[in-house]
């Protein structure tokens, strides 16, 4: 939940005067887009009217720089601008058909573009170009949202902004409403902005500094007066509390167990999917309200917010959560069952003979009252996203039903926009997904060498990574620097002993509350000790078997039981050893543990084959740079046991082998990657893979 009462960023004027226009603009949108309260994420746009040299005539000539197609004014770059000739966006008004005809006017953008710019011009670019002002701002400010989305909005805008501030009614975004701007603002000179019904505001300056601080002004004004109506009303926020919040324990006990069954069935007759949790005052505030569930079924009024969310967002009762087993998995079902057939009724009720086909019904929000928001979409960033979205909308309805009765866009419009044409040919023109999109793998083991190279081919892939690991230095390390190569949203780190079941449970536990559950697990967690027979103590035997057979036992139990509870198969595969296969000399409790290992994998085959649960071995050998177990004790003795130097052991393992070649992390996380890939061996199951550059005793048969 955003702070209403911190203050806007400041315009910084002397960053400002190192800018030329180009990069002035840029500075602004940052700006704006790095405050919530002023737009949310991938919503609204800015532009400026600059005169440049004609790159064939070297005239000057005024260029339209305006937020080009998708991106985020937050953080977008220079390069998400497109750049269009304003004489020749002038000269479109003449092929205007009417409103019957104008996303054919989408068409003839390209044919404007400046420079050559590939930017492509979003739909809302006829907005600035009819506005006849240099500098122009289109924001989703939560605040004048809630004043656009109200019964009475018309008046109470012209309350709020004292007359400064026009009002249209909702217009769908493109050429049509750019010119019923243009002609509202001629009939209406010395205004500050524009309110659109249901939609946001728009608002300009003479000078980049000058815009921006008209925009947020505007905002604060619709903040300050929201706020005083409230405090002058005295009213219960959603109508007062319904239902208190669960204690965090049960929480998180509850979502561990109900997010993978969430998961599972949502991605029937589907791709995967990534579920994003958001517990958040704000979120705790409207899901325990006496007002929920009216509210929720009027829906969304910002296009943005619709787009992100669906109309309307799916609410799961305590009374089916609250399940276990069977119970639950039909409960949910069932709802799930319900909301599939609305929207499909829907999408019956609306559909224009040129509409595309029926998306993905399953809802993208789930409120769960006492618990909170989950979100679900098929990555973590876009179900994230999401969310934020549905919290622009809480905010919205809050205020809105606060202050006047707070109204969603009529359901046609909805659909409309929804199954625009126009928005159907963005989602073609977007990139295939990565294979590993929408899954997620826990790697044990995960900050050393070989867990950390395994993770970077999942994220390489597109896939989320739960790094477990007992060094919690080198997690925090190891997550930093990979969320900072792959993003934050598809890396998390979790403390975890493998050898304590409480410590595993805890791991997928949370892995189920980041992500929704877990698709891939690489048992990794390893050690490595030497010592005569003679020599091996109980302790040694002990430490040995408690991490390498014991810990594999508990990770791949939970990984089973959190895949079996998702109903959509999975992988595990166990990293054990080349000594699984053949004993090494003075290795005995090591060799004895890898070999249980192996076994254990088997025995994970056998019953998760019904599940659709695979179960495979990477055997590598002598991975010594890069892999942790090499930097101990294990270097010495097998450089004793071996009778060679420490500094030799590399040479004398690579010539061991029959390619002569050494065996790297990355050898090990391709093999890894093998058997961890749908879409590489989903016909693979109770298999050992050897990377150990040829060894003949190691055979598998």
């Amino acid at each position: 939940m955003t702070d209403d009462n911190k203050p806007f960023p400041r315009w910084d004027d002397q960053r400002a005067a190192t800018l030329d226009a180009p990069n002035l603009l840029l500075y602004r949108s940052n700006l704006l887009g790095s405050d919530l309260r002023i737009t949310n994420y991938g919503g609204g746009n800015t532009s400026a009217k600059l005169v440049q040299a004609d790159p064939l005539s070297g005239e000057p000539v005024e260029v339209l720089w305006v937020k080009g197609s998708g991106g985020d004014v937050g953080s977008m770059k220079l390069d998400g601008f497109s750049t269009l000739y304003m004489d020749k966006l002038r000269a479109l008004k003449k092929l205007y058909r009417g409103i019957a005809h104008e996303d054919e006017m989408v068409g003839y953008l390209p044919h404007c573009t400046f420079n050559l710019n590939s930017r492509a011009a979003s739909i809302d670019t006829p907005l600035h170009s009819s506005l006849p002002y240099a500098h122009v701002d289109h924001m989703h400010p939560d605040a004048v949202i809630a004043i656009a989305a109200m019964e009475n909005s018309e008046a109470i805008t012209k309350q709020v902004f004292e007359g400064t501030v026009g009002w249209m009614p909702w217009l769908r975004p493109g050429y049509e409403l750019g010119q019923q701007l243009a002609a509202y603002d001629a009939a209406h000179p010395g205004l500050r902005g524009i309110v659109l019904g249901g939609h946001g505001l728009f608002s300009w300056g003479d000078t980049a500094k000058a815009c921006y601080e008209n925009t947020v002004d505007l905002i604060e004004r619709a903040q300050a007066w929201l706020e005083q109506q409230r405090s002058a009303r005295k009213l219960q926020v959603f109508g007062g509390t319904k239902l208190q919040a669960l204690a965090d324990a049960e929480r998180d006990a509850t979502l561990a167990r109900l997010m993978p069954v969430l998961r599972g069935l949502s991605a029937e007759g589907g791709s995967a999917k990534l579920l994003h949790l958001d517990t958040s005052p704000a979120v705790l505030e409207f899901v325990n309200s006496q007002q929920l569930e009216p509210l929720a079924a009027l829906g969304t009024s910002c296009p943005d917010h619709f787009l992100r969310t669906k109309i309307r967002p799916l609410i799961v009762p305590e009374s089916v959560y609250a399940q276990t087993g069977a119970a639950l998995r039909d409960g949910l079902k069932h709802l799930l069952a319900g909301y599939r057939a609305d929207y499909a009724a829907y999408y019956e009720r609306c559909k224009r003979p040129t509409s595309p086909p029926l998306r993905d019904p399953n809802p993208v929000v789930i409120l769960l009252p006492r618990i909170g928001m989950v979100t679900i979409a098929k990555d973590k960033a876009t179900a994230r996203i999401a969310g934020e979205f549905y919290v622009n909308a809480i905010n919205v309805m809050r205020d809105a039903d606060a202050v006047d009765r707070y109204v969603g866009l009529p359901e046609q419009e909805a659909f409309d926009i929804e199954y625009w044409l126009l928005e159907e040919a963005k989602l073609q023109r977007m990139p295939k997904p990565k294979p590993m999109v929408g899954k997620v793998a826990l790697v044990t083991g995960g900050a050393g060498g070989i867990g950390q190279a395994i993770a970077k081919r999942i994220l390489a892939d597109g896939g989320c990574v739960v790094l477990a690991d007992i060094d919690a230095e080198a997690l925090g390390s190891v997550g930093a620097e990979l969320a900072k190569a792959h993003g934050r949203d598809h890396v998390r780190g979790v403390a975890c002993d493998v050898t304590s079941e409480a410590s595993v449970i805890a791991a997928f536990n949370r892995a189920a509350l980041e992500f929704g559950g877990v698709d891939i697990l690489v048992s990794n967690a390893g050690i490595a000790s030497a010592a005569p027979l003679e020599d091996t103590s109980l302790e040694l035997w002990n430490r040995n078997q408690s991490i390498l057979a014991t810990g594999y036992f508990l990770v791949g139990r939970e990984g089973f039981r959190q895949m079996k509870a998702q109903g959509t198969g999975g992988s595990i595969v166990m990293i054990a050893s080349k000594n699984g296969m053949v004993a090494s000399n003075q290795a005995t409790a090591y060799c004895a543990a890898k070999a249980a290992e192996i076994q254990l994998s088997r025995s994970f085959a056998l019953e998760g084959a019904p599940l659709g649960i695979r179960s495979n071995v990477v055997n590598p050998d002598a991975v010594i740079r890069g892999s942790k177990i090499w930097t101990g004790k294990w270097s010495e003795e097998r450089a004793a046991a071996n009778k060679i130097d420490e500094q030799d052991l590399e040479a004398f393992y690579r010539e061991r082998s029959m390619l002569k070649r050494s065996v790297f992390p990355e050898d090990i996380a391709e093999a890894s990657y093998f058997f961890a890939a749908e879409h590489l061996s989903a016909k693979s199951t109770g298999n050992i893979l050897n990377v150990d550059a040829g060894n003949l005793a190691a055979f598998t048969r």
